[in-house]
């Protein structure tokens, strides 16, 4: 076999146009992909395409943070902690039948309803809670005890 120039030549062009090829076709698709859904189909087009795509997107960011902030604020304000106490204030009743109910937010503020139970009957006293302290009535041990148990199994 003789060694020629020519079709060495010939190999290496066939391998650049193949080379070529292949890189203007992914060019052409990229640049395809780019354009779509744009009538002018120039650089500057193009670009204004993609920043007006990119503000659009942080006004939706910024609108959404503002939006779960404020769902986060107002959250603070829901029931988070509740607590549960049964105890028995009386030593004529048997069992723990009387019981204490917690119900407080974020903040340590809300209500705390007592059922008292004795064989006279059920008394039903109900107070309002703020920073877990009693605003217009003073809290007992057992409604201070049902707030402290509140904090520590919810929050």
């Amino acid at each position: 076999m003789v060694f020629s120039f020519e079709l060495v030549g010939l190999i290496v062009s066939i391998l650049w146009l193949i080379f070529l090829t292949t890189l203007l076709w992914q060019l052409s698709s990229h640049y395809n992909n780019l354009t779509r859904g744009i009538s002018q189909k120039t650089l500057k087009s193009i670009l204004d395409h993609v920043l007006t795509g990119i503000e659009a997107a942080d006004k939706s960011i910024v609108s959404l943070k503002a939006r779960c902030d404020k769902l986060e604020k107002d959250g603070l304000f829901h029931i988070q902690k509740i607590g549960l106490l049964r105890f028995n204030p009386f030593k004529d009743t048997g069992g723990d039948q009387s019981f204490i109910l917690s119900l407080i937010d974020a903040n340590d503020t809300g209500i705390i309803i007592t059922g008292l139970y004795s064989r006279s009957g059920t008394r039903w006293y109900a107070k309002k809670v703020e920073n877990g302290k009693g605003i217009e009535h003073e809290l007992s041990d057992e409604e201070k005890k049902a707030i402290k148990e509140a904090k520590s199994s919810n929050g």
